[in-house]
């Protein structure tokens, strides 16, 4: 029996640090997006949404036109769609996963919280995430690195009433720790705390 698993990946940051959009950067032979979403798509629980009806929602909100097009030309051999924040300068990270939750079917039972620019995270990692949900079913799953909590981080559908009705200056980090006794920590490696965020990280994680 397969349960719907949505995911949504934050890519609504204006790259300022970086200079120019970090999303379309080359990333090997992909962009760092389309390498976050190949990760995605290649990674077990992929296979489980899909049959169960679950989708990939790209939240869009810094350079988002060249975002969406850049996304309009990934493979659509999986449920890929974007949806637009349009409070992204002002909101940070929590406004883009309220808007991801609300873009998402009502078949959705959990969704999986990745970031755009983290391209480096591994599909194994993602699968051992959603095997601790199916196992567990703990609401919170998130993966672990010498005791530091990174992305993707997995929450149940009984906690997005919650994380919506959150006011603007509330943290995901604050979301998570104000749950910390329900939350399952998956290990992982180091990959789960990098992103790009300046050119020497881009420079220091390209392959």
């Amino acid at each position: 029996m397969f349960e719907a698993i949505s995911t949504i990946v934050l890519a609504a940051g204006e790259s300022r640090r970086m200079g120019q959009p970090k999303l379309l950067l080359p990333w090997g032979d992909m962009t760092v997006l389309g390498q976050v979403v190949a990760t995605f798509a290649a990674a077990g629980a992929l296979d489980s949404l899909v049959k169960a009806g679950g989708e990939i929602v790209v939240v869009t909100g810094g350079a988002h036109q060249q975002v969406e097009a850049l996304v309009a030309g990934l493979p659509q051999d999986y449920p890929i769609r974007t949806v637009y924040n349009p409070g992204y300068a002002e909101g940070g990270m929590l406004s883009s996963i309220q808007v991801g939750l609300r873009a998402l079917g009502p078949g959705a039972r959990a969704a999986l919280i990745g970031l755009g620019d983290q391209p480096q995270v591994q599909a194994e990692t993602i699968r051992c995430i959603f095997a601790a949900y199916v196992r567990t079913r703990s609401p919170l799953v998130v993966p672990s690195f010498q005791k530091r909590r990174g992305h993707p981080w997995l929450v149940a559908r009984p906690f997005w009433p919650e994380i919506l009705a959150l006011d603007a200056s509330t943290t995901p980090r604050q979301f998570l720790n104000m749950h910390s006794e329900q939350v399952e920590y998956v290990a992982a490696d180091e990959s789960i705390l990098q992103d790009l965020d300046t050119p020497e990280d881009y420079n220091r994680l390209r392959p």
